[in-house]
């Protein structure tokens, strides 16, 4: 059996309802379920709970089978904490990477204010995705005394709450300027003759519906994956690693 490959759309807010709808139809096309990362409040400017028809949506859509990944609470992290917030804000991401903006107890307190807004939009989180796969060396252990189920970064899927770690293969594209645009582009066509071969994540973001060539690369790289999706990011650290071809013999 293939290794498994699991589909996330990321930032869905209510700035993104018609990104995010456009996004679940191209991957319902391609037979997958992708998880839902919700941002309870958009960079502070968007409620989750004042948006009563996309509560409902969610709701419906995770009564689907669809799962909802808590994804920050703002989505926001212009602060800097260090070299490595830094990187993580200027570099990795245009401000977006909260978790690193963050101590701990802000961290708790971020999520304990997040999970309220999904539980009085009458939903539950199956887990946490930091935004901008930001992931400072306090944030697992904040999530394993939580007893979180699932939480991804860059290069690993983890369960935090049991101590479990996978390396996977994540493929993103980047809309942010052209050259972001063309490398990710780039990226994800040499990357995807790899995905058979181990667990393998594709993220969707709303900017990707918005420019035509990421909406084809998308399709193309969903269409490659047919019949590998699983609906729940936790069954890729049980996935299966296609075997390592043997020698050819000399004989």
């Amino acid at each position: 059996m293939s290794p498994r490959v699991h589909v996330s759309i990321h930032d869905v807010a209510p700035p993104f309802r018609a990104e995010v709808e456009l996004a679940l139809a191209m991957a319902h096309a391609h037979g997958a379920k992708p998880a839902l990362l919700v941002v309870p409040d958009y960079h502070f400017e968007a409620p989750l709970g004042r948006d009563a028809s996309l509560c409902a949506r969610l709701r419906e859509l995770s009564g689907d089978g669809h799962e909802i990944l808590l994804h920050g609470y703002s989505h926001e992290g212009a602060r800097t904490r260090g070299l490595s917030s830094f990187f993580a804000q200027r570099v990795v991401s245009a401000g977006e990477a909260e978790m690193s903006a963050l101590s701990p107890d802000e961290a708790h307190a971020r999520l304990d204010a997040g999970e309220r807004v999904l539980h009085e939009a009458g939903l539950h989180a199956d887990g946490f995705v930091p935004p901008a796969w930001s992931m400072p060396g306090w944030l697992l252990p904040v999530l394993a005394a939580r007893g979180c189920a699932y939480t991804e970064d860059h290069l690993h899927v983890y369960s935090p709450a049991d101590g479990g770690r996978r390396a996977s293969l994540v493929l993103n594209y980047a809309s942010r300027s052209r050259a972001r645009l063309a490398s990710s582009v780039a990226f994800c066509r040499l990357a995807a003759p790899v995905s058979p071969l181990l667990p393998t994540r594709v993220a969707i973001h709303p900017g990707d519906m918005r420019h035509a060539i990421l909406r084809r690369e998308l399709g193309r790289l969903l269409a490659r994956a047919r019949g590998r999706f699983v609906s729940r990011g936790a069954e890729l650290l049980d996935a299966p690693v296609a075997p390592a071809r043997p020698p050819r013999s000399c004989a």
